[in-house]
């Protein structure tokens, strides 16, 4: 029997996990990437390019290596835990290289059409027409994954900034932001408090003789270094926190973040108190913001109401000088290749479990990536395309359309009640709770009390350490040899490469004894089982 052909399309960090889970379970894969390299939104390039992602030359991921990892190529040891662009481009070329990915890809071939089959009701088969070197040439695929991504189309909404067309200076969204170099001397105003946001306005403080930052409606500001100096997803993405989440009502999660946060410095004071609680929409990652604040390099701005020709006017009645503006305002998605059928995608882009189009009479077209963890994308994308696969090769099968639209229509809800109407919440996941419900659609979810009782040591870490990637290798399909040993041995290399000075040191630093973490251990197991059974 002929192997089943998959389009892959786009070579990011999706679709690279997306290739090699394809070949992992014997399906024959072809990615489409437009662009002349692999790395999709890691890939730094001078110029910003028309339909693809854009990052400035120093960005740097929110997230850490061991939450970062794909589940079964771990970061090499020596590498810093937060990384930049080019570390993270580093790591994605040695994973092409190791799982011998790149004679899968085509680069320079845009996806102009994906269409339903003349027989699709029977094969689920797709034509596809792709363009490259001119000429578009069509293929029949077996399945579609979609790993475009949500970085290409800008959203540059100037009819809520009245005056703006009559701005003398330089408007910009930040898509289009590079370096600080050419902002030197200039007054800016930085539009809007994402993570871009402040790391822009952090950045060009550096040069500009002002920086202004403008929000709406403020935020929570946290940072990469948690306490001990560790990254802040190795201490709270654990199952023993997420367990405790369940446990605790909303409100006091809340409170005990904010006082938290505000400990670190008092948001109120900085003017950055949000008008909403800290569960209720994503927070913004910055380390350095509360020191450029205090240091008035950048000063915190409420919502513009106009902009004059030379000046902003703010909702507080204030107003300043400004030579650039810089609008931060996100981005909107869209896969304008995929054919106008609500059977493929309704108005509402309908997802059962951010996968799998419901409508679709074959479930051959899956979506990878398209979601906004609260923690890392290669892990979650990476479980996406382990369990679509199994999908398409018929191992596992999805729900009635009456339940995969009540499972929809029950999410939203959630979200509707939990989170503000806005668009980047629409897609939010939580990364445990996501991670886990994948994990059991693929057979490969952690069995904690089985592993207590023959392997304790390894259950005490996957309970109380960090949930990384690793933990999803230890059984079912796609089961990795090393990943016990990843697991055990992840804390070394969060710590190596912090460690480039050697101390020596009179004795130990102080650990909790193995005993009493297994006593602990077993309680809590108790409190688990009850929490399910409840």
């Amino acid at each position: 029997m002929p192997r089943k052909r998959i389009a892959v399309i786009g070579a990011g960090v999706s679709g690279l996990g997306a290739i090699k889970t394809c070949l992992e379970e014997g399906l024959e894969p072809t990615c489409f990437e437009g662009s002349d390299d692999i790395g999709g939104l890691w890939r730094y390039e001078e110029k910003a390019k028309s339909g693809r992602p854009s990052i400035y030359e120093s960005a740097t991921s929110n997230t850490s290596k061991e939450m970062t990892t794909y589940s079964d190529y771990p970061f090499p040891d020596h590498f810093p835990n937060y990384l930049h662009n080019s570390r993270i481009m580093e790591y994605l070329r040695m994973y092409v290289q190791h799982f011998h990915l790149l004679k899968h890809i085509r680069f320079l071939s845009k996806v102009c059409s994906v269409r339903k089959h003349s027989d699709f009701s029977c094969t689920g088969q797709w034509d596809v027409i792709v363009e490259a070197a001119g000429k578009q040439e069509s293929y029949v695929f077996d399945g579609i994954m979609v790993c475009t991504g949500l970085y290409t189309d800008p959203f540059l909404p100037l009819q809520n900034f009245p005056g703006i067309k009559r701005f003398k200076g330089q408007y910009i969204h930040s898509w289009e932001y590079k370096s600080p170099e050419r902002f030197r001397g200039k007054k800016i105003i930085v539009v809007g408090i994402g993570n871009s946001g402040a790391d822009l306005a952090v950045e060009l403080s550096h040069v500009a003789s002002q920086v202004f930052l403008s929000t709406r409606r403020g935020a929570w500001i946290w940072n990469r270094v948690w306490d001990y100096g560790m990254p802040v997803d190795t201490i709270l993405f654990t199952r023993f926190k997420t367990v405790l989440n369940k446990c605790c009502p909303t409100f006091l999660i809340n409170r005990w973040a904010e006082n938290k946060l505000n400990a670190r410095f008092n948001h109120d004071v900085y003017g950055l108190l949000p008008q909403h609680r800290f569960l209720s929409h994503q927070a913004t990652f910055s380390d350095d913001l509360p020191n450029h604040i205090i240091s008035g390099r950048v000063l915190i701005k409420p919502n513009v109401r106009e902009f004059t020709e030379t000046s902003a006017i703010f909702e507080d009645s204030t107003e300043e000088d400004l030579d650039v503006v810089i609008f931060a305002t996100g981005y909107t998605f869209s896969f304008p290749f995929l054919e106008n059928n609500s059977t493929v995608l309704d108005s509402q882009r309908s997802m059962f479990k951010f996968v799998f189009p419901p409508q679709l009479e074959k479930p051959t077209l899956a979506f990878i990536g398209i979601l906004q963890p609260v923690g890392a994308t290669i892990p979650t994308s990476e479980l996406q395309s382990r369990w679509a696969v199994r999908v398409f090769k018929g191992l596992n099968k999805l729900p009635s359309v009456r339940v995969m639209m009540d499972d929809i229509r029950k999410k939203r809800k959630k979200i509707e009640k939990e989170f503000l109407n806005n668009p980047r919440d629409t897609l939010r996941v939580q990364y445990v709770d996501y991670m886990d419900e994948m994990a059991s659609e693929v057979g490969v979810k952690p069995n904690l009390l089985s592993l207590f009782l023959r392997d304790p040591k390894l259950a005490m870490e996957i309970f109380f350490g960090p949930c990384t990637p690793y933990q999803y290798r230890l059984r079912g399909p796609g089961k990795w040899a090393g990943a016990r040993r990843a697991i055990l041995t992840q804390r070394e290399r969060i710590i190596k490469p912090l460690r480039t000075r050697t101390l020596i040191r009179d004795q130990p630093p102080f650990s909790v004894p193995f005993w009493l973490k297994s006593a602990c251990a077993a309680l809590l197991f108790v409190l688990v089982l009850v929490v399910i059974k409840g």
